[in-house]
C-alpha cells in the first residue's frame, strides 16, 4: 500500500490494538513491544510499533516502513520533551536525532540492496513537518 495515497496516523496504542501488535511482533520475529506502545496506522492497518518504554521498534518486514519508523521516532521524542518553554532546544535535538537515526537506518538498508529500499520520499520530508511543530 504506497505511503502516499492512504492515510497515515500515529497514535498510541489502544486496547484493542492487542492481537494486531501480536501480529505485527510475529512478522517481524520480535517480543511485543513494551507499553506504552506508539502505533503507525496505514489505511486501518499497524505497519509500525515503537515501545515509548525502552524504544524498541516492531514492524512489518513484507511492508515499506522505513518512513513509518521516523514519523514513530520524531513523534516519541516529541513526546518526550519537556513543556517547559527553556527546554524546546533539547526536544527539538532529540526530534532530529530521531530524523537522524531514520535516514541513517534507511541508508544502511539501501547498502543491503534493491529489495529494501523503499520507492518514497526520503524520511527527511515526512519527519520535516514535525520538527516545524516543535518549533
Amino acid at each position: 500500500m504506497p505511503l502516499a495515497t492512504s492515510p497515515i496516523s500515529i497514535r498510541s496504542a489502544y486496547p484493542d490494538d492487542a492481537d494486531a501488535l501480536r501480529r505485527l511482533a510475529a512478522l517481524d520475529s520480535a517480543p511485543l513491544p513494551e507499553a506504552p506502545v506508539l502505533v503507525a496506522d496505514l489505511g486501518g492497518e499497524l505497519h509500525a510499533a515503537l515501545s515509548l518504554s525502552d524504544g524498541a521498534v516492531v514492524a512489518d518486514p513484507f511492508a515499506p516502513t522505513a518512513d513509518l519508523v521516523v514519523l514513530l521516532e520524531v513523534q516519541a521524542a516529541q513526546l518526550r520533551q519537556p513543556r517547559r518553554r527553556r527546554s524546546r532546544g533539547r526536544g527539538a535535538m532529540r526530534a532530529a536525532v530521531a530524523v537522524w537515526r531514520g535516514l541513517t537506518a534507511q541508508d544502511r538498508a539501501a547498502e543491503i540492496g534493491p529489495a529494501h529500499r523503499t520507492p518514497q520520499e526520503p524520511p527527511l520530508s515526512l519527519a520535516l513537518h514535525g520538527l516545524m511543530r516543535a518549533h
